[in-house]
């Protein structure tokens, strides 16, 4: 039996059309990029037909490829200039951080999953190192440390939920108008997307909800003492 071929142009098409564009994504960097790149490409061949849905797409160890429309919305909230060194936290097989690459950032990708910076590694050289882009690197490390050695960052972008902030990462977003966005988990997968500003030279950020979301946290990201926001 053969098996039909999935038009992906289409489904990124219809993506756009109808999970981003009628849900507060107005950014044209954003719709321009998710609607060319080939989300499909960072899921194992098992899920690629998950690509499009309008949901996250579960990944091993309780991960996930980010629901379209909230993973829209927080690089809309963030608002990458062209230039601006950016750390993903919790990249995964590197959509998130292909989004941000189009936009015009430098990214330093972190992850700590090997099996997911296996696609990372597979797919981002492709994609995402254009003309239009400053590049990526791809990095390995803990979540919770975040990536000291490019420190400082005009911004931290955390591809998932945290319950609370480890001071390592507070620490690396510049306090010259450095910023940070990501979910911040209240209960179970259920949250809130934030937009933080460091306060001066201390690693404290000061965070704004603004929508509500849900997303599952990240590894090291749980609450626990020793952590501030």
């Amino acid at each position: 039996m053969v098996r039909p071929t999935i038009d992906y142009a289409d489904r990124r098409s219809n993506m756009v059309d109808s999970q981003l564009r009628p849900n507060k994504v107005s950014d044209s960097r954003v719709l321009g990029a998710m609607r060319s790149l080939p989300r499909e490409r960072f899921l194992p061949p098992a899920l690629t037909a998950l690509a499009y849905a309008d949901e996250d797409v579960p990944l091993p160890d309780g991960r996930c490829l980010m629901e379209p429309m909230v993973l829209a919305r927080l690089v809309q909230l963030a608002d990458p200039a062209p230039g601006e060194r950016v750390l993903v936290i919790g990249a995964g097989t590197g959509y998130g951080t292909a989004v941000l690459a189009a936009c015009g950032a430098a990214v330093v990708a972190l992850e700590e999953n090997e099996d997911l910076l296996r696609i990372a590694r597979a797919v981002l050289p492709q994609v995402a190192n254009g003309a239009q882009s400053p590049g990526v690197e791809i990095v390995s490390g803990p979540l919770a440390a975040g990536w000291q050695a490019g420190a400082l960052y005009d911004l931290v972008f955390i591809e998932g939920g945290f319950e609370q902030l480890p001071t390592a990462i507070a620490d690396q977003v510049s306090p010259n108008g450095g910023r940070l966005v990501g979910v911040r988990v209240l209960t179970g997968r259920v949250g809130q997307a934030v937009l933080g500003e460091r306060a001066g030279t201390a690693p404290v950020i000061s965070l704004r909800p603004v929508f509500d979301c849900a997303t599952p946290v990240l590894p090291g990201l749980r609450r626990a003492p020793g952590f501030v926001f």
